[in-house]
């Protein structure tokens, strides 16, 4: 089904089966597949090629050379039905490629809206990412990885299969990201370790100045020398109950998870 309103350019093929939105805009040479869902306002430069189960959420742009749901990039995956959803108002550059789920990973992977992805950035099968991101040049997202709210990632970064990206984090250029990153920190040096917290992110986003001092505290405990890691997230959860940007962190640590917590040098 295709709205009225909707411009495709003669060259692009929209195959049978394929549901657009009200004022899309198809260009030339774009491949849309019969299961792809576009909704209002989708914009599809030109050379776009959207594939499988995928759904695209309104007034998202999308740049030439894009390979958006074409088959994950795992040997396992058998050719099962799994998904691709990808939220609203999203600008997804030239090259970008974004894979649907795989069986054993739950079947979906998920973006969210608002975000920014700049030229070659690649979203593995399965991967869980938020609102409002920024993914600079050639960042690569291995499988099952998870991104927080209002992350940045640095060009060139990577970001292992099932790590964890809490919000408000950043990740610097060039930066091999192994371990889960809690939120609001800030990773430097090629293999990525903690290098303090995201404090210049939280204060453009308006974040209570007192909140923040408190967070400086609980990140010198957090990452002090008495006792384990978890032993000292659980004494901060009751010292600073009424914190939340220390809860947000607190409650990242503890949580189960495939990959041990990045920590500074």
């Amino acid at each position: 089904m295709i709205a009225k309103s909707t411009i495709i350019h003669p060259t692009a093929i929209v195959e049978d089966g394929a549901i657009i939105g009200d004022d899309c805009r198809i260009g030339a040479y774009c491949v849309v597949g019969a299961d792809v869902v576009l909704g209002r306002g989708v914009e599809l430069l030109n050379h776009v090629s959207v594939s499988g189960l995928t759904s695209i959420g309104d007034g998202t742009k999308i740049w030439p050379f894009a390979s958006i749901g074409s088959q994950p990039q795992d040997l396992k995956f058998s050719g099962e039905k799994t998904r691709l959803e990808i939220g609203a108002n999203n600008m997804i550059r030239e090259y970008v490629t974004m894979n649907p789920g795989t069986a054993g990973g739950g079947g979906l992977t998920r973006v969210g809206d608002g975000n920014l992805f700049m030229m070659m950035v690649h979203v593995g099968h399965d991967c869980m990412v938020g609102n409002n991101i920024v993914f600079a040049n050639s960042v690569a997202l291995g499988g099952h990885a998870v991104i927080g709210d209002n992350a940045v990632i640095g060009g060139l970064a990577g970001i292992h299969q099932f790590c964890r990206i809490g919000q408000g984090a950043m990740i610097g250029t060039g930066a091999s990201v192994v371990n889960d990153v809690i939120p609001y920190g800030s990773v430097v040096s090629p293999r990525g370790s903690l290098g303090g917290l995201n404090l210049v992110g939280l204060k453009r986003r308006g974040a209570d100045k007192d909140a923040m001092n408190g967070l400086r505290a609980a990140y010198k405990v957090l990452f002090g020398q008495e006792g384990t890691l978890m032993e000292r997230a659980n004494s901060l959860s009751d010292d600073m109950p009424d914190n939340p940007l220390v809860q947000d962190v607190l409650e990242f640590v503890l949580a189960a998870s495939e990959r041990s917590i990045c920590t500074p040098d």
